[in-house]
């Protein structure tokens, strides 16, 4: 694939994807984020597997790139939802 399809398609897909977030109602974000971390945790997976199978120089420091990426991604995306979950909570009522 040439640069100019691969530079559309990536436009493309960040007009979809600001579109489709847009329309998400803020009472959706938190198990959205859910499903997000899920996914990522997949994903992380899948970046050890091929990491494992990795033989040239290059291929295990963009390997150990997206093994450390993806984790700081599935780590962040559990803190933010533990963050807006604590919105949620009901607080203590103080007692006069």
């Amino acid at each position: 694939m040439d640069i100019v399809a691969t530079i559309t398609i990536f436009v493309l897909a960040v007009f979809v994807g600001v579109e489709v977030i847009s329309k998400v109602p803020p009472t959706l974000h938190t198990p959205l984020m859910s499903a997000t971390n899920a996914i990522h945790g997949v994903i992380l997976v899948g970046a050890l597997i091929v990491l494992a199978q990795a033989y040239s120089p290059l291929e295990i420091i963009i390997g150990t790139a997206a093994v450390i990426f993806g984790t700081l991604n599935v780590v962040g995306g559990f803190v933010v939802t533990d963050r807006m979950l604590e919105m949620f909570k009901k607080k203590p009522v103080k007692k006069q």
